[in-house]
């Protein structure tokens, strides 16, 4: 009897997750590409891109990561109400002050490519974090590499 009841109860608690993570799913905007709305943060990150990296101690923006920014540029001309901050941030080597002249550098290297993508520079904010908000925590080259970015952010 103990054997039934308890499989029965497991039975409607697997059908209550099944559908309350269904409905989750389209009302947080996770549940694909349809739900993501144009102009947003998400669209930006999921058809665009929202970040480049950069090479250790330089602000110069890589030829490889040039065509995410020609991409976000085109992508803020679709959407002209759209203003954005673009953040620098830098690898946890360096002291803090370095780190975040580094990271506004790389963060202004980033804004006037857009600019000189088509993208009023008014629409555009800029801001260092320098080492204080790394993507990837560890003190290797991997996690150096991934910390070393500039991401684009709706406003």
């Amino acid at each position: 009897m103990k054997t039934r009841l308890f499989g029965a109860v497991a039975a409607v608690a697997l059908l209550a997750a099944c559908s309350n993570t269904d409905q989750n799913a389209g009302a947080t905007g996770a549940g694909g590409a349809g739900t993501i709305r144009p102009g947003s943060q998400e669209d930006l990150v999921a058809n665009v891109g929202d970040r480049v990296l950069f090479a250790f101690d330089s602000s110069a923006i890589r030829p490889d990561q040039r065509p995410v920014l020609e991409r976000q540029a085109g992508w803020m001309g679709r959407f002209p109400d759209v203003r954005v901050q673009v953040e620098g941030h830098t690898d946890e080597r360096g002291t803090r002050e370095y780190n975040l002249a580094l990271g506004q550098r790389r963060a202004n290297a980033a804004r006037d490519v857009l600019v000189a993508g088509g993208v009023n520079g008014a629409r555009i904010q800029t801001i260092s974090y320098g080492k204080d908000r790394p993507a990837a925590l560890g003190s290797d080259e991997a996690s150096w590499a991934q910390n070393r970015r500039a991401v684009t952010v709706v406003q």
